[in-house]
């Protein structure tokens, strides 16, 4: 099951609507049919299916081969699809949202498109544009799902960085990140510059090609944190994998000086931190104090992560380090540091500091909850 606490930030008493945490003790179900609530238990078991998750790519081109692409689409609708995709219209995903909300759940909408670090190679710039068309449709999408929003921001959205740059550029501004650090050339200024003004970037580290694709990748983000700044959406920005992790950090950094200023109720944007990396603790603590420093309204999504096995895998096959904690209790002991550390800060910075803690653990959840409120947050 998925925990999800709500954005913690200070407050001078209780939330309107008086938010309280969701519990599994049987009125959660209620809002479901019998045959929503057996599809559910199916498809639980089968994705604890290793075959299955293993080969699935793999099964659905057989089953679209087999079956054909239309009887196949309703099989999947009718099960895996139908499970966690929202609705394939606005009117579905707001009836989803409805019953969500009646359980004081709010709705984080993501455009489920990223590439893989070892995908082909897309040509032009027509895939991440249509992508841009997508996250600006889903922007509006998010800010009209809930009836009376209100001007407050705390309407969210999942953001992948990798749908709007290519995960080639990212692991080239890695590798240059890590050699350079902090750089004026490679910083988040001169790229927030750079978003701002339109004017083309010059990086000397990279050739033509890929300064252009860089610039028109700033456009994009630009474009995405605009809008959604004014429709009032908050954009959480979703980590991918440890080779392209700090180029993603550096473009988020550099949307955050241009849309996390003060005066603007902001974070606009957040970043997310995966507490199954060794060094989480200590970019947390970093960014922290650089967002301190700067002035900076700061945003957090707290997460234990994903591609666990990917990650030790590509970390055994090049012979480097593996980044990841070494077992299930290592990990806990990270997520509670970086909780502890957040709680803090939020505490400290009030309102110039979100943090939002997801997990599908619910000690985890308990304890924030139980933080946040002697901190008084919600």
């Amino acid at each position: 099951m998925l925990w999800t606490c709500r954005v913690l930030c200070p407050q001078a008493g209780p939330s309107a609507g008086g938010w309280q945490p969701l519990s599994f003790d049987g009125g959660a179900f209620h809002l479901k049919r019998t045959g929503e609530l057996t599809r559910a238990l199916l498809v639980l078991r089968l994705c604890g299916w290793p075959p299955l998750v293993t080969h699935g790519l793999a099964l659905q081109a057989w089953s679209q081969r087999l079956l054909g692409s239309r009887l196949s689409g309703a099989l999947l609708r009718a099960s895996i699809y139908g499970q966690f995709v929202a609705g394939e219209t606005a009117e579905e995903v707001r009836g989803c949202v409805q019953q969500l909300q009646t359980l004081c759940l709010r709705p984080l909408l993501a455009v489920p498109t990223e590439e893989e670090p070892d995908s082909a190679v897309k040509i032009g710039e027509a895939w991440y544009e249509g992508n841009l068309s997508a996250m600006l449709r889903c922007v509006d999408l998010s800010r009209g799902l809930l009836e009376a929003p209100g001007p407050t921001g705390n309407i969210l959205m999942q953001l992948k960085m990798t749908a709007l740059t290519s995960t080639r550029l990212c692991r080239e501004l890695t590798s240059w990140v890590r050699r350079l650090g902090a750089s004026w050339e490679l910083s988040p200024e001169r790229l927030a510059e750079a978003m701002d003004s339109g004017r083309g970037l010059q990086i000397s580290c990279l050739n033509a090609e890929q300064n252009q694709h860089l610039q028109s990748s700033l456009s994009r983000l630009h474009r995405v944190a605009q809008h959604a700044q004014a429709q009032r959406v908050r954009l959480l920005v979703d980590a991918e994998y440890t080779s392209l992790n700090p180029a993603l950090s550096l473009l988020v950094a550099a949307l955050a000086e241009r849309w996390n200023r003060p005066g603007e109720g902001g974070p606009w944007v957040w970043n997310t931190y995966q507490a199954y990396l060794k060094d989480t603790h200590e970019r947390l603590r970093r960014d922290a104090e650089a967002a301190d420093r700067a002035g900076l309204a700061f945003g957090v999504k707290l997460v234990r992560g994903a591609y666990l096995d990917k990650e030790r895998e590509v970390a055994r096959l090049q012979g480097t380090q593996d980044p990841t904690q070494p077992d299930y209790e290592a990990t806990n002991q990270s997520y509670s540091r970086c909780l502890e550390l957040m709680l803090a800060h939020v505490s400290h910075r009030g309102p110039m500091c979100h943090l939002m803690v997801a997990s599908h653990n619910e000690e985890s959840v308990q304890q924030a909850t139980k933080r946040a409120s002697r901190l008084r947050c919600v």
